[in-house]
Order: C-alpha cells, then sequence, then structure tokens
C-alpha cells in the first residue's frame, strides 16, 4: 500500500506522540513507584524490535533514575533496583550493543542501603510534582497513615476538576495521613486556609516534613496548620476555632471500631458551624469490606445525617490503581 507523504508524515506525527506518551508514563509510574508489571513493556519491545537504536532506553532512563527529580526524591531502593533489573532485561533480549549508563544506574543503586523511607512523587497538571516521604511498609508505626491510599488519590483528582470548592474557603481535613490530598488542594485550589489534622502523632511528625518538602510552610497563601486532632476527645468549641467551610476526609472509613467515633465527629462538624451554616463536607472510600461501608451509612442515617453519592466523571491526572472500588459522598443535615 502506497503512503502519501502527509499521511506518511501524520503517522510519523502520531508514532512519537504515542512513544513521548509511553515514556511519560514510565516517568509518573516510576515516581509514584507502581507495580512494574502494570509498566507498558510491550510497547518498549515493540520499540526495540522495529528501531536498531536504543534510544528509547536512554530516554526512559533519563525520564526515571536520572531525573532530577530521582535524585532530590528517589523512590525506594529496592524499587529502583528491581525496575532498573526489569530495563536491562528488555535491552538485553533486544541483543543490543551493551549501555553503560543502565549498568551505571544499577551499579549506582546497589551500593545503596535499604532504608524505612523512601519518596512518592505524583505529577499536577500544572507541571509541578507533588512530593511525600512514606514509609516503606503498609503499617508503620501502629498506622496504616504513614503511606498514600487510593481514595486520597482519587479525592485529589476531584478537588482539582471542582476547585469551587475550596477556593478561598477554610478547609479542615480529618485523618490526613502523609498529606497527599491536602498538598495538592493547596498547590492547585487556592484555599485561603488549609487545616491538616491526624490523631497519630508519627503521621503527623511525617507530615510536617511533607508540608516542609514541597515548600508549604514558606507561603503566605495558602495559610497551612497541623492539628493533632483526636476523633473521641476533640470538642465543639476546638471546632468552632477552626471555622471550616469544607471538610474532607478520605479512607477513614476502614475499621468498623472507629465508625461510631467518626459518625460523632462528623454530627458536631455539621451542627457546630461558626458562621451559622454547616460546612461542606466529602468523604472519599474505598469499599473493601462492604459491610463495613454499610454500617457508616446506616450509623450516618440513624445520627440525622443525610447523603449524596457523587457521580459525576473525574479526569484521570494522578497515576494509582484504578481497580478498587472508591465511592465519594457529600453529607448534610
Amino acid at each position: 500500500m502506497y503512503l502519501s507523504k502527509d499521511q506518511t508524515k501524520k503517522n510519523k506525527v502520531t508514532c512519537i506522540r504515542n512513544r513521548a506518551d509511553v515514556i511519560y508514563n514510565f516517568k509518573v509510574s516510576f515516581f509514584t513507584m507502581s507495580q512494574l508489571p502494570n509498566f507498558p513493556w510491550n510497547f518498549l519491545e515493540r520499540e526495540l524490535e522495529n528501531d536498531s537504536s536504543s534510544e528509547i532506553i536512554l530516554d526512559i532512563l533519563k525520564q526515571t533514575c536520572l531525573h532530577p527529580l530521582c535524585c532530590k526524591h528517589p523512590p525506594s531502593v529496592r524499587y529502583r533496583r528491581q525496575f532498573l533489573s526489569q530495563l536491562i532485561k528488555r535491552h538485553e533480549a533486544s541483543e543490543r550493543e551493551p549501555l553503560d549508563e543502565l549498568y551505571d544506574a544499577l551499579g549506582e543503586v546497589l551500593g545503596v542501603e535499604e532504608g524505612t523511607e523512601c519518596y512518592k512523587s505524583y505529577l499536577l497538571p500544572c507541571g509541578e510534582a507533588v512530593s511525600l516521604s512514606e514509609s516503606t511498609a503498609v503499617i508503620s508505626e501502629g498506622t496504616t497513615g504513614l503511606v498514600t491510599w487510593e481514595a486520597a488519590l482519587y479525592l485529589a483528582e476531584w478537588a482539582l476538576e471542582n476547585t469551587h470548592v475550596f477556593t478561598d474557603r477554610t478547609v479542615l481535613e480529618l485523618g490526613c495521613g502523609v498529606g497527599l490530598t491536602g498538598i495538592a488542594v493547596c498547590r492547585s485550589c487556592y484555599p485561603s486556609s488549609y487545616v491538616f489534622s491526624d490523631c497519630h502523632l508519627s503521621v503527623l511528625h511525617r507530615l510536617r516534613d511533607n508540608i516542609q518538602l514541597n515548600g508549604l510552610d514558606n507561603q503566605n497563601s495558602p495559610r497551612v496548620c497541623v492539628e493533632h486532632l483526636d476523633w473521641e476527645e476533640v470538642t465543639e468549641k476546638q471546632l468552632r476555632e477552626i471555622e471550616a467551610t469544607t471538610v474532607i476526609a478520605a479512607d477513614v472509613v476502614y475499621d468498623p471500631d472507629i465508625i461510631g467515633c467518626l459518625v460523632k465527629l462528623l454530627s458536631k462538624i455539621l451542627r457546630c458551624s461558626a458562621n451559622g451554616s454547616p460546612p461542606d463536607v466529602y468523604i472519599s472510600s474505598t469499599i473493601r469490606n462492604p459491610d463495613t461501608y454499610s454500617s457508616f451509612k446506616h450509623q450516618l442515617e440513624s445520627s440525622g445525617i443525610q447523603h449524596e453519592v457523587m457521580t459525576g466523571p473525574v479526569t484521570h491526572v494522578l497515576f494509582y490503581n484504578r481497580q478498587a472500588t472508591i465511592e465519594m459522598i457529600k453529607l448534610y443535615i
């Protein structure tokens, strides 16, 4: 089949665009420490079959292990070793000349001792990155709050599309964990002030580090503060002093034993507004156990709190596992 000059040019542009998209996919997957089988290895293998050069391998390397962000806020040592091993495996299978850059990068990371902390970085649509110091363990220091969960990422994406819920408002986040959602909101949604809160001191310590890491402690707008908020002990007076006009939480409905306490807190928040009208309250949840989530909704109803499921589409701008069932609800009385 003969292709015209315009068709050939169009196909070349499409190929370049697809190639650039795949390299970007490698980049965002790497910095969020996504599972390695989910990388677009098949595309890379096809590219190596059709292109006699190793340019795409070098481009991927420059956008991952050799990227300035990796020097500043690297993923875990173990993860970088595994990633480079996979990249080398694909390159060697193509029977090309060895790339010194690949083996130099692997040699460097093999000489580094694994720590208990690592960094995950999420690229925002504005081009900036939210970098977070996280624990390398899912459960650390008696809490799951030292890692970022899918519901927090979904809530951040939802916020980026619904900036009016946060702009010029005082935002209170419950159970904020390491701070992904709040930092994204502060960077892109322009709240007047933002209150990060959690009850675990180890989480709050890591959170303060992440706020400083992302430069939120050196700016006047929004005003940012970190509060130790114990759901059982917080008073209506404390809540009124915060004067929140928007309240959010992600992945706080996971333990049947704390649902009653959470519902009592939400009831206080909705009924003790300082300015005469209740704040907008949004809860983002990963539904791991349907019985636990149903119990939460039942206790909300028993406390006179109604809810509305937010069903609008959300543009995928952050990179994470989307197989989990996530639901966002708005509460009101």
